[in-house]
């Protein structure tokens, strides 16, 4: 009779135990009721006006009353974005990079929801420990989204279904780090702050703070770099939270900065201000930023939002002076404010 080949126990125990695995790890991503459960309830959103006025109690009752919120709108929040790893198209979701954020934000979901309830200042105290390590774990997911989606970029089909994923997920987060931040920044002694908020915002300090840093990006690259002239109500100070403008003024002030010095190459040392303008109300303030540095062409008008479209040419622009997307892929640069 012909001799017919056989596994050896230990073999089949090993393919065995494969298999389990790799149902277990399909089962974590993608057959979780907690995790549908929480993605469909909504987010409860607070106010400015409401984390300011929550202000600061004697008794620290407003720590644990914070603590408490986080604690049920976390995972609410999560479970959003991890319906949103779900829905991209499967080549991409499985892409290993974009697949470990993913996982991430699941390891952050289970945290949370297996946190005990917050009584008392103790629990409170271990909560804030492990919202700061969850903060410390994610703070590369920004450039591992970027290798992501640039490692399977020749299969993305529909670039609209990757900007609203990117558009969703980065506000998303910007969120969630906001509102934790807010929390542990409650026990730092700053009488000029509610927790990141600032009592009495400068808008022209934190604009000067980011036109210093752009323009010594500028000079490194150029030898030279555009004066900023602030203008309008250049007094104005109010409540507000400046996290959002160190995310969008140091983007803005590099782009305008570079398109001054690249329209007037035969005049570097002879170039046009830059001009920010401050216009402040009771109900809300903008920041306008002109620069004569040449317009956007209208044939690439229409992609001057996707993430990966620049104008700055790699071989002869320094990546500091890049698009944002480009520059928080930057590994070396880990003082761009889109660092964590």
């Amino acid at each position: 009779y012909p001799l017919i080949p056989l596994r050896s126990t230990s073999s089949m125990q090993g393919f065995s135990e494969l298999a389990r695995e790799r149902s277990k790890t399909v089962t974590s991503f993608y057959n979780q009721s907690a995790i549908d459960t929480s993605a469909e309830k909504a987010s409860v959103r607070l106010t400015l006006a409401t984390l300011l006025y929550s202000g600061k109690s004697p008794d620290g009752h407003h720590v644990l009353s914070s603590a408490r919120y986080l604690h049920k709108e976390l995972p609410v929040r999560i479970a959003h974005r991890i319906k949103g790893f779900r829905s991209l198209p499967f080549i991409i979701g499985c892409n290993p990079t974009i697949l470990q954020v993913h996982e991430l934000y699941i390891r952050a979901y289970h945290m949370l929801v297996d946190f005990p309830q917050i009584k008392d200042q103790e629990d409170e105290a271990r909560f804030c420990k492990m919202v700061q390590q969850l903060l410390d774990d994610h703070k590369d997911v920004v450039t591992m989204l970027a290798q992501g989606f640039r490692e399977c970029r020749r299969h993305i089909q529909d670039e609209m279904i990757i900007r609203n994923f990117l558009d969703t997920t980065l506000c998303s987060r910007l969120g969630i780090r906001m509102l934790a931040t807010h929390h542990l920044a409650h026990h730092e002694e700053n009488p000029e702050f509610v927790g990141i908020i600032s009592r009495r915002l400068s808008p022209k300090k934190v604009i000067e703070k980011w036109v210093d840093f752009a323009r010594r990006l500028c000079e490194h690259q150029y030898g030279n770099s555009p004066r900023v002239r602030i203008n309008g109500h250049v007094a104005a100070r109010f409540p507000f939270i400046p996290l959002p403008l160190d995310y969008i003024l140091p983007e803005l002030l590099k782009n305008a900065m570079r398109a001054t010095m690249e329209s007037h190459l035969e005049t570097p040392y002879n170039v046009p201000d830059v001009i920010v303008t401050i216009a402040n109300n009771d109900i809300d303030f903008v920041i306008r930023i002109s620069d004569r540095g040449g317009g956007i062409p209208h044939s690439i008008i229409d992609k001057v939002m996707d993430y990966h479209f620049s104008t700055a040419e790699e071989s002869a622009q320094d990546p500091r002076m890049s698009n944002l997307f480009d520059n928080i892929t930057n590994s070396g640069n880990h003082s761009s404010p889109m660092h964590g």
